[in-house]
């Protein structure tokens, strides 16, 4: 049985969270990544249209800078040691166009929020809701949303924009994503919205 829920949309001052658009997930020679241009597309719009609308736009990207750094998670999944300082794979994708006062947030973990100061640096901007995007749907994206919530934040979840290499893993999250934890909804919603 389906549980009831709320649809809350976007708030009144939104932020778009690009999660892990960076080349060691974009491009399919990196262990990590998958070949999804039209993913990098959808999130290509949403930045457009944040930047047009003078919303906040974050970017992350996951970097290890010492072997102390998330030693769990690297010795569960080894790809993610070619993601160092001085690696092209760090990198947000060039096809997404970071500006000058968009942030750019290093993680180390799954979730944009555990051990950053993404909170905070969301609180000093007003911001009330987020529109979470980018790479992938079952790890890094579904950590934020559910974090972004806990963090009490209203979420939105544009489908279009976010993607795994695994389908059905992909679609199994988006649903429970929107059966809990945010609006699971179509890309030209999200721009409509704003």
């Amino acid at each position: 049985m389906d549980l009831e829920r709320a649809s809350l949309g976007m708030g009144e001052r939104p932020a778009l969270l690009v999660v892990d658009m960076i080349n060691g997930f974009t491009d399919a020679d990196c262990p990590l990544g998958c070949d999804c241009p039209e993913v990098v597309a959808a999130n290509a719009r949403l930045v457009d249209a944040f930047h047009a609308a003078k919303l906040p736009v974050v970017f992350t990207t996951v970097v290890y800078h010492d072997a102390g750094q998330a030693r769990v998670f690297r010795a569960r999944i080894d790809a993610l040691n070619v993601l160092t300082p001085d690696s092209d794979w760090v990198r947000v994708d060039d096809r997404l166009d970071v500006r000058e006062g968009d942030i750019l947030l290093e993680k180390q973990w799954a979730s944009a929020f555990h051990k950053t100061d993404l909170d905070a640096q969301l609180r000093a901007l007003g911001v009330d809701s987020l529109v979470v995007t980018g790479l992938t749907t079952s790890g890094c994206v579904r950590a934020t949303a559910v974090d972004g919530l806990q963090y009490d934040y209203r979420v939105v979840v544009p489908r279009e924009a976010v993607g795994d290499r695994n389908p059905d893993a992909h679609a199994a999250n988006l649903f429970d994503l929107h059966a809990k934890y945010a609006d699971v909804v179509a890309l030209a919603d999200v721009l409509e919205m704003l």
